[in-house]
């Protein structure tokens, strides 16, 4: 949880820091998602305003790309990053990347997964006031199948994160984008966020050998 708070902090931070690095090229965040979307030949996905900061991504399911106001109106080294990152999955879903395939795949089995687990917490909360719903071992044998799923998940995201950001640095500097410093803010930038989710992937499998040593225990 720490790690998690400090990532985060440090990526709004960077945020911050490279947004007030206006881009020589002048090109928003919009604009660059439409170039680089026309670039690859995308021409079915559009690009769009969500609210909140650092809400950005991509939806396969209805082919948008969702950019934060800071992003979409943004024209600084920070939002050409995220902006092109955010293009970098439309251009894995485009291309049939496995990686983005495979997580898209699971998206129902994680969400099922989360509905047992919030299940499974209510009945061990009423449990534990006597009203024993599941034998301690059936109940820790559940966590563990969903906490395995979302263990499994968190590290499929990973390379699809990284392979976003690759396609995007690559872009923005064929394209001319970014000049050499400011392409330097933009790798900075999508480092330190592809940070998070590592933590996240570290931190949902802790908590699955967490579970996984109280059930051994319990065995024993």
């Amino acid at each position: 949880m720490i790690a998690s708070w400090a990532v985060s902090n440090r990526l709004k931070n960077k945020f911050k820091k490279y947004s007030q690095v206006a881009l020589g090229s002048g090109l928003s965040g919009r604009e660059i998602a439409e170039l680089m979307l026309k670039d690859n030949g995308i021409y079915d996905v559009t690009v769009t305003s969500v609210q909140g900061r650092l809400t950005d991504h991509y939806n396969p399911a209805n082919k948008t790309v969702n950019l934060s106001p800071d992003v979409y109106n943004g024209r600084s080294a920070a939002s050409a990053a995220v902006a092109a990152h955010e293009c970098g999955h439309a251009v894995q879903h485009a291309s049939a990347y496995r990686w983005l395939e495979f997580r898209s795949a699971m998206v129902p089995v994680q969400n099922v997964s989360a509905r047992v687990i919030n299940f499974m917490f209510i009945a061990m909360f009423i449990g534990a006031f006597g009203l024993n719903m599941f034998a301690p071992s059936s109940a820790l044998l559940i966590i563990i199948a969903c906490y395995s799923i979302f263990t499994l998940f968190a590290f499929v995201t990973l390379p699809v994160e990284y392979d976003a950001s690759k396609r995007a640095l690559a872009w923005i500097q064929d394209r001319n984008i970014v000049d050499s410093r400011e392409h330097e803010m933009a790798r900075d930038a999508l480092k330190t966020a592809a940070s998070t989710y590592l933590v996240a992937a570290l931190g949902s499998l802790a908590t699955l050998l967490y579970y996984v040593m109280l059930f051994m225990g319990n065995r024993e």
